[in-house]
């Protein structure tokens, strides 16, 4: 791998201007067919294999009418006097018939009619059904929904909107978390290159792969159901690793020119040693994502996908339009200072705060390791406490009209009006159909979770009727989640035995509880299969059975860290104030598939980058114990900066409303912290100075089966020194011209060896 880096890194440096059009021209082509072709994110999703998406499908078939969407309608008295009385009524009534006039409503239930009045009349409700899903529902016409609270507003009532179909007006998010994210990486980039120049590399590849990636979503979306968090996600991952990846080749390159190559000859080695890095780095966080297929929800394979593409297009620019900039750079890498330049040269290293830091810790790692496990096994501890679910309503901000419908729902009937149930019920075998019925719905408004059972509605062939419950609490407690799981494990089997009908039990409440469920049964088997195939390419890398042993459990000790975090904050209610939540909320059910995935890929960055330099020393010493110290002190300052950066990016999103959104931000910055700090400072070079030479042990058989990825170079390194050479032609003829033949010299100088 090093020697086709080594000759990318030539090529690319020595025809910067055709790579620079060739990735400027791609950029141009995806947008133009991102305007041609390109589709919209959508919220619409399915999930496989669960009783939800039996009742759904059993509705499309059997009662289409029932299968579309709706949206409640809330009224409140602002005065207390009753809804059903005088201009209240009057104003209710108004709002109503000019929702039934709204473009693609189907139908307006009455709430006065209905009973859908509070027992003390100052709260009622409407549902207004639309014959679509939520999201192919217009805009236009929610629009039209939500103009008509002007009219109950005119005369006294308030108007709220709730329901999925609500959901199509929440605003979208800004882009403040990514400038914020932009804006901190600028700063840590001038602190540790101490250069204008040195610090807009990483930066303006990052943009350039960011925005190649998100048009391309683009694309995407017009022939597959892409989730609105797609783009979010693409964005974080595809800043943080862009700017990182870029990071550790000009850093390599650097380097390089302090210890006396030519501009070109440097970029090259830093492709051919960094980028081996940042190639297989990124390889397992591809690998990590791309592996989220496994779970078996198509929203979650794709949210997936959208990551893993940002990452590819990342790791493309990284070794290709990098080298590029630095032939356009040249000597001028260092104009317009900012402070001290730093070049990140081995002599410049030892006089640093990481290099005493590292002597501490390899002169006495027991006690580093001893500190390092205590504090994180310490913040892994509210992590026992992890309750999966959905964020709901309730969770958005107070001025959300959705969180004020929520709101008046729960203190005019209860909280669980805000997470109805529904029975789908198969009648095609029932003797009886009507005694099915009643039964079924005896058995349920007999439990104590539930409130209240409606009335059945059948459809015209008699085989399937809808019947509405009413649980006693809220759609994200854990009540509700057992009232589910009761239902469906003893009274509908218990009735479908005796009467023949068997009933689904469905809604939105359910469907959350069933991603929940189908999320945790298919952790283990993802754990499994990214874990296993990651310990094989490490495996092979490092040549050495202990390294990614030890690899595997230092990225699950900062998952597992970073999850407490999670549960102290969300579930138990720690800081959020500090971050700007309302409520305490369940972990999202799956954020811990997604983490695992992000994280896991993310923190071989940081693994790779540190143990190829260990490994690279142990090579040419043989000293292993001296190895760790040399690998951490030439590392930690490039680690530290790029988890700032990483910090920095999903930090910033902690800003935004959406929970969810918070959660992502919140985990993900403090995983990296922690693993940047504590894990590859305190732990990994104290285990690695406990093991000494044992933590490279591999048997022999297994050390000729394996493959040389040599992705630290040391082979083409090597070599080049047998030669005795700088490598190619110096700068005084090839960095300032842009010659084929000066590539196919390259060639022959690598054909030679």
């Amino acid at each position: 791998m090093s020697k086709l880096l080594y000759r990318l890194g030539h090529t690319s440096f020595r025809h910067r201007k055709r790579v620079m059009a060739g990735w400027l021209g791609g950029f141009v082509l995806v947008a133009v067919l991102a305007g041609a072709f390109g589709g919209s994110t959508s919220d619409v999703f399915t999930i496989p294999g669960t009783e939800s998406q039996r009742a759904a499908d059993l509705l499309d078939t059997s009662f289409p009418t029932q299968s579309g969407s709706d949206a409640r309608v809330v009224f409140a008295s602002q005065d207390g006097a009753p809804l059903d009385e005088g201009s209240n009524a009057a104003a209710v009534r108004a709002t109503i018939g000019a929702i039934t006039a709204a473009p693609d409503v189907i139908g307006v239930s009455d709430p006065f009619g209905a009973g859908t009045l509070s027992p003390e009349k100052t709260v009622a409700y409407a549902t207004v059904q639309y014959a679509t899903s939520a999201q192919e529902v217009e805009k236009s016409s929610v629009e039209a929904l939500f103009a008509s609270a002007d009219i109950g507003a005119a005369a006294g009532v308030e108007v709220e909107f709730g329901g999925e179909v609500a959901d199509n007006l929440r605003e979208e998010p800004g882009h403040t978390s990514e400038l914020i994210g932009l804006a901190v990486a600028v700063v840590v980039l001038l602190m540790s290159f101490g250069s204008v120049i040195a610090m807009g590399l990483p930066l303006l590849t990052a943009i350039v792969g960011v925005g190649i990636a998100l048009t391309a979503t683009t694309v995407l979306a017009s022939f597959v159901d892409l989730p609105g968090t797609t783009t979010i996600l693409a964005t974080m991952i595809g800043l943080a690793v862009g700017i990182d990846y870029a990071l550790f080749i000009v850093t390599r390159h650097r380097q390089n020119m302090a210890e006396g190559f030519s501009v070109e000859e440097s970029a090259a080695r830093a492709n051919a040693t960094a980028g081996g890095a940042v190639v297989f780095a990124g390889i397992t966080v591809v690998i990590a994502l791309a592996g989220l297929a496994v779970v078996g929800i198509p929203f979650l394979t794709w949210m997936g996908a959208g990551a893993a593409l940002a990452v590819v297009i990342g790791i493309l620019i990284a070794v290709t339009l990098i080298p590029a900039m630095l032939g356009f750079a040249g000597t001028n890498i260092d104009r317009w200072k900012i402070g001290k330049t730093r070049t990140g040269g081995h002599e410049e290293a030892k006089a640093t705060l990481s290099a005493r830091w590292a002597k501490r810790v390899t002169e006495r790692p027991g006690i580093a390791l001893a500190a390092g496990l205590g504090v994180m096994l310490l913040l892994a501890i509210p992590m026992l406490d992890l309750r999966l679910g959905m964020s709901d309503a309730g969770t958005q901000p107070p001025s959300a009209t959705q969180r004020k419908a929520y709101d008046l729902l729960s203190e005019g009937f209860g909280p669980g009006f805000n997470g109805p149930l529904v029975l789908v019920t198969d009648l095609s075998d029932a003797a009886d159909p009507d005694a099915a019925i009643t039964a079924l719905s005896e058995a349920v408004a007999a439990d104590p979770g539930v409130l209240a059972v409606g009335q059945a509605n059948v459809n015209d062939a008699g085989d399937t009727a809808v019947i509405p419950v009413i649980p006693r609490t809220g759609p994200s407690s854990e009540e509700t989640e057992n009232l589910v799981h009761h239902l469906r494990d003893d009274v509908v089997p218990t009735i479908a035995e005796s009467t023949g009908a068997d009933a689904l039990v469905a809604g939105g409440t359910a469907a959350n509880i069933d991603i929940s469920d189908k999320m945790a049964g298919a952790l283990p088997v993802f754990m499994i299969l990214v874990i296993g195939l990651t310990l094989l390419l490490l495996l092979a890398v490092f040549r050495s059975v202990i390294v990614p042993i030890k690899a595997a459990l230092a990225i699950l000790l900062s998952i597992a860290s970073s999850f407490g975090v999670l549960v102290a904050i969300f579930q138990w209610g720690w800081f959020k104030g500090v971050v700007g939540l309302e409520e305490t909320v369940p972990i999202i059910s799956f954020l811990p598939v997604m983490m695992f995935a992000i994280l896991f890929g993310l923190s071989m960055d940081y693994e790779v980058f540190i143990m190829s330099r260990i490994r690279e020393d142990y090579v040419h010493t043989g000293k292993a114990r001296q190895s760790v110290l040399t690998g951490l002190t030439s590392s930690a300052r490039v680690i530290t900066a790029a988890a700032l950066i990483m910090i920095s990016v999903f930090g910033s999103f902690v800003l935004g409303d959406d929970p969810t959104i918070k959660m992502f931000g919140i985990g993900l910055s403090t995983a990296v912290l922690l693993d940047a700090t504590v894990v590859r400072m305190m732990i990994v070079p104290a285990v690695m100075a406990l093991l000494d030479k044992r933590a490279w042990w591999l048997p022999g058989w297994l050390d000729r089966a394996l493959p040389d990825l040599d992705i630290e170079g040391e082979h083409l390194i090597a070599s080049l020194g047998k030669h005795g050479s700088d490598g190619p032609p110096s700068d005084s003829t090839s960095s300032t011209n842009d010659d084929e033949d000066d590539g196919d010299r390259v060639l022959e100088l690598q054909g030679s060896r």
